[in-house]
C-alpha cells in the first residue's frame, strides 16, 4: 500500500543542512563590519586586538620575508659596490676642485682682512654652529617643515638658520626643549633676502608651493634687470638673520611679459629641500650684534616740539 503524500518527511537529513541563507549571512556580516568601523574611528575598540595580531603574526612575517631579505641582500651587494665605485671616484674629482677653492678662499680671506685693516673696518661676525639630524616631517600637508633633535635645551634659538653642504635650507621658527621645528626656504610664508653672486642686484626670494618638490621665486625684481638662468643667489646679510656669502638658489626659468612691469623669475634651491638628514644649525647674526645705541634726544629740542 503507498503511504499518503503527507506523511513524508520533506525536510533535508542533518547532513544536508545549510544554516541561514546566503543573503541573511551577508546582511549580517556587512552590519557588524560597519559597526567595526564606526567603533574603531570614533572609539579604537580595536586597537588592541590588531596589537595582539600583530605581536602574534611578527614570526612568520619574519620568517617569510628571510628569503626575499636574502635575494635582495645578494643582488643589492653588487650594485653597492659599483655604486660606492662611482662615488669613490665623483668624490675624487670634487676634493681636486674643492681643494683649488679652498686655496684660493684662503688667499681671498687674506686679502679681505688686510683690507678691512687698511680701511680701518670691523671684522665679519664669526657665525657658530651646530650639527642637527632631521627626525620626520611636520604633519602640516599645507607647509613645508620638519623636526630636528635640538631644541632650548640644546642652545637652539628662534630664528636660527639652517643649512646643508649645499645651501641655505630654511630657519627655526618654533623651539621646544629638546626639538626644533625648521620651515624650509620653499615655505610660502618664508622670504629671504639675496644678491645675484654676478651682478651684485639684491632681491627677495620667496617659497613657492606651486612647483611639485619645492621652489622658489624672486619678486618684484624690474623686467629689464640684468638677470640670466643659472645665476647663483646667495644671502645678502641685510636680514640681520642670514651670514651673507651663504648659497640659496640658481635662476631656473625668467619670463619677461609686456603687460607686467616686473619679470617672473623661478628658482631653484640648491640645498636638499627633500630627504635630506643631518643639517647645520647657525647662530642669527642679530643675536651675535652688538646692542643698537639708543639715540639722545636734547631736552631743549623736546620742549620746542611740545611748544609747537
Amino acid at each position: 500500500s503507498a503511504m499518503p503524500l503527507g506523511t513524508l518527511d520533506r525536510t533535508p537529513p542533518p547532513f544536508f543542512r545549510q544554516g541561514p541563507s546566503a543573503l541573511s549571512k551577508l546582511t549580517v556580516c556587512s552590519a557588524l563590519a560597519l559597526f567595526l568601523m564606526v567603533a574603531d574611528a570614533r572609539f579604537g575598540v580595536t586597537q588592541p586586538v590588531r596589537a595582539i595580531i600583530a605581536d602574534v603574526l611578527y614570526p612568520a612575517q619574519w620568517l617569510v620575508l628571510q628569503p626575499v631579505n636574502w635575494t635582495r641582500s645578494s643582488a643589492g651587494y653588487f650594485q653597492t659596490l659599483q655604486s660606492a665605485q662611482d662615488s669613490a671616484r665623483q668624490m675624487q674629482a670634487t676634493l681636486a676642485s674643492q681643494s683649488q677653492r679652498a686655496n684660493q678662499v684662503e688667499q681671498l680671506t687674506l686679502e679681505n682682512t688686510r683690507l678691512r685693516q687698511l680701511l680701518d673696518l670691523r671684522e665679519r661676525i664669526s657665525t657658530s654652529s651646530q650639527a642637527a639630524q632631521v627626525l620626520y616631517d611636520a604633519a602640516d600637508p599645507f607647509s613645508r617643515k620638519f623636526i630636528i633633535d635640538r631644541g632650548e635645551m640644546g642652545g637652539v634659538v628662534a630664528g636660527s638658520p639652517v643649512i646643508d653642504g649645499y645651501g641655505v635650507l630654511g630657519q627655526v621658527t618654533r623651539v621646544y626643549g629638546s626639538v626644533s621645528e625648521v620651515t624650509l626656504i620653499t615655505d610660502a610664508d618664508q622670504a629671504i633676502p639675496v644678491l645675484n653672486t654676478r651682478t651684485g642686484v639684491r632681491g627677495v626670494a620667496f617659497g613657492d608651493l606651486s612647483v611639485v618638490g619645492g621652489g622658489l621665486e624672486l619678486r618684484f625684481m624690474p623686467a629689464d634687470t640684468d638677470v640670466q638662468v643659472a645665476d647663483l643667489l646667495a644671502t645678502s646679510g641685510v636680514d640681520g638673520v642670514y651670514p651673507a656669502g651663504l648659497p640659496v638658489a640658481r635662476v631656473d626659468k625668467i619670463e619677461r611679459r609686456s603687460e607686467s612691469v616686473f619679470a617672473r623669475i623661478s628658482l631653484s634651491p640648491l640645498a636638499q629641500v627633500r630627504g635630506t638628514t643631518h643639517v647645520m644649525v647657525l647662530r642669527p647674526v642679530t643675536s651675535q650684534m652688538e646692542a643698537r645705541p639708543q639715540q639722545l634726544v636734547q631736552p631743549e629740542t623736546v620742549k620746542k616740539a611740545k611748544s609747537k
